[in-house]
This record gives structure tokens, sequence and C-alpha cells, in this order.
């Protein structure tokens, strides 16, 4: 069983670790098959997801830019729709976005969770806002660097956030793979799994057909499910707490089978 206690709301679930499954509310993330409105959030839900990642604006290396209202436009329909169906009990939102008014305004239609790829550096006043709605943070590392380089980060990053009103309950450190990391510093935190989560946070993993797993298995994106399967199960099995993926169904698979034989 594995929970998470934040100041707002607590978490639990009878399997190793929390699935997060993506919603890419956008044309151009990096596998397609994750973009979606509102009918692929509610399909993540039906499938067992914990928690959505709800984003309307790519990430992925290269990205373009998109306004605040475009943001707003893409984001906020798929929140309602969820929030008519599901309460905040029955699966968490996340937000993936830098901006804090685009992250105000999904609060108000039912988000839970701010995911800030930029750990809330982006947007001067993202510290404040989150602060001041007691939401759980996911703050990432970007650029390369050893397991050590991250988990400083970790604790510089969190160290400034909390002086800026942030509760220190509240923080969820992710890596960031894929992020300006080489495949081999990919796969050296990947090993070091357990080493970043004596950072002392809930540790989220965002694996997902990323180019690291494609070198690991000489496979394009399309083809690199089993190979992300392989590598999240062995993150939980170091600690790791939540996984993003695209693949719910087969990620809670895997989960419940690791719950029944290890």
């Amino acid at each position: 069983m594995r929970s998470l206690d934040f100041t707002a709301f607590s978490m639990s679930t009878e399997r190793p670790a929390f699935v997060m499954g993506i919603v890419n509310a956008t044309p151009d993330s990096f596998f397609d098959a994750s973009r979606g409105g509102a009918q692929k959030a509610l399909c993540l839900i039906e499938e067992g997801a914990d928690i959505l990642d709800i984003g309307g604006e790519s990430t992925r290396p290269g990205f373009t830019d998109v306004s605040e209202d475009d943001e707003l436009r893409r984001v906020i329909p798929v929140i309602e729709a969820v929030r008519r169906k599901y309460s905040g009990n029955q699966v968490r939102i996340s937000v993936d976005t830098r901006k804090s008014r685009v992250f105000k305004a999904a609060y108000e239609a039912g988000a839970d969770i701010l995911n800030d790829v930029s750990s809330m550096t982006y947007d001067s006043n993202m510290p404040a806002l989150a602060a001041s709605l007691g939401v759980p943070v996911v703050i990432m590392h970007q650029g390369g660097g050893t397991p050590s380089d991250v988990a400083a980060f970790f604790k510089r990053r969190a160290g400034e956030i909390t002086s800026l009103g942030v509760d220190r309950r509240n923080i969820i450190v992710d890596p960031g793979i894929g992020f300006g990391k080489s495949p081999d510093e990919c796969i050296r935190i990947i090993k070091d799994t357990d080493f970043l989560c004596g950072a002392g946070f809930p540790l989220l993993m965002a694996l997902s057909r990323k180019r690291c797993i494609g070198a690991m298995t000489s496979r394009d994106v399309q083809d690199r499910l089993f190979g992300t399967l392989a590598a999240d199960l062995i993150c939980v099995q170091k600690g790791a707490g939540i996984i993003r993926v695209h693949d719910v169904r087969a990620a809670i698979d895997t989960l419940n089978v690791m719950n029944f034989l290890r």
C-alpha cells in the first residue's frame, strides 16, 4: 500500500505506486496517442488512473510557447468534464503549466496539483499562488547532471519555495528525465532512483516512451511500451511513489503483478 499526505488531502492505493495518466490537450505532444481532451481523460480514469496530468502546452524538445488564453481554452473544459463525473476523492487532477493565471483558473475548475516543469521559476507569481492555495506542487530538475546534482537541486529549490510560503509537505520531486539530459544521464538517474528517494520527498518518475527508453531498446516511440513498463517497475521497486504514464492500463497490470509477487 502507498499513501501520500499533503496539507489539503491524503491519497492511498493498494498498489505499490500511484499511476498518473497523461492527457495532452495539445496538437504537438511527442506521442500522438496521448493527445486528446475530455474523452481521453475519462478513458484514463476508467482504466484506473489515480491522477490525471492535463497539459495545454507541449514541453517536448523544441516546443513553442502558447498563450495563456489558448492554454485555458484547452485545459479548462477537460477539468470541468472530469469534475462533472468524478470527485477529487475519486481522481486527482494535476495541471502541467508554468503560468499562474492558468493554474488559478484550473484550480477553480477543480484541479488539485500543480506540475510546473520550470519549478515555479518561469512565472514569479507562481510560488505565492501555490502557497495561498495550499496545493501539492511538482518541482522538476532540468538540464544535465548526475544523480547527486539532481538531489542537490531538489534540496536547494525546496528551500527556496518553502521560504516563499509553500509547505514542505506539499512538495513532490521529478528528476526531469528527457529534459536536457543525455540518454546516458537519464539511465544513470533511473538506476539511482533509490538515492533520489533519499531527498525526503515523494518521487515522481516520468519515463513513458522517452528517448532513453529508445536508447535502451532501439525502438521508436510507438514501440516503447514494454521498455517503459520495465523501467517503471524498477523505479517503483527502488521507491518511486508516482509513475507518469501514457499507458494507464498496462502500468496498472504491471503494478498489480508486482503486488502479488513481491
